[in-house]
């Protein structure tokens, strides 16, 4: 699908391994702002990632990583039930997602944070997007 048939605007120019490959990675979202999901979700989705669910939680995003398990969980720093990267810690043990730990902070300390609970990166929230996501994911083409 391109990014006109959904309204969003591809934020960089390059194609993602999902233009390239044929393929759609699954993505659950992790975030307890509505609005952040359904933005995340749209722009994702024009850059040809397949989102596959969404919690509000911790311990929903758990749940939904264990019974979805997708390939990708983009998951907040801030969560109201636990610390997000509590959550990487315990995906990191419980399934093969890579998770990619998201804040609206640009706090300097998250990107090595995420990398010590297990997660494979960190992206600010305004940067979310499908190459952000396949840079990490060393899936950039």
């Amino acid at each position: 699908m391109s990014a006109a048939g959904v309204g969003v605007a591809r934020i960089e120019g390059s194609l993602t391994y999902a233009d390239i490959h044929c393929v759609s990675p699954t993505v659950l979202i992790v975030d307890d702002h509505a609005a952040f999901r359904a933005l995340a979700r749209r722009v994702l989705q024009a850059d040809g990632y397949e989102v596959v669910g969404e919690a509000t939680d911790g311990q929903t995003g758990l749940d939904a990583a264990g019974s979805l398990q997708p390939d990708v969980v983009l998951l907040d720093v801030r969560l109201p039930d636990m610390d997000g990267f509590q959550v990487a810690g315990h995906l990191a043990d419980c399934c093969t997602a890579a998770v990619v730990v998201t804040s609206s902070s640009d706090d300097p300390l998250y990107p090595e944070r995420a990398a010590s609970s297990g997660a494979r990166g960190f992206v600010a929230k305004h940067d979310v997007c499908g190459a952000a996501l396949d840079r990490l994911l060393g899936l950039a083409a």
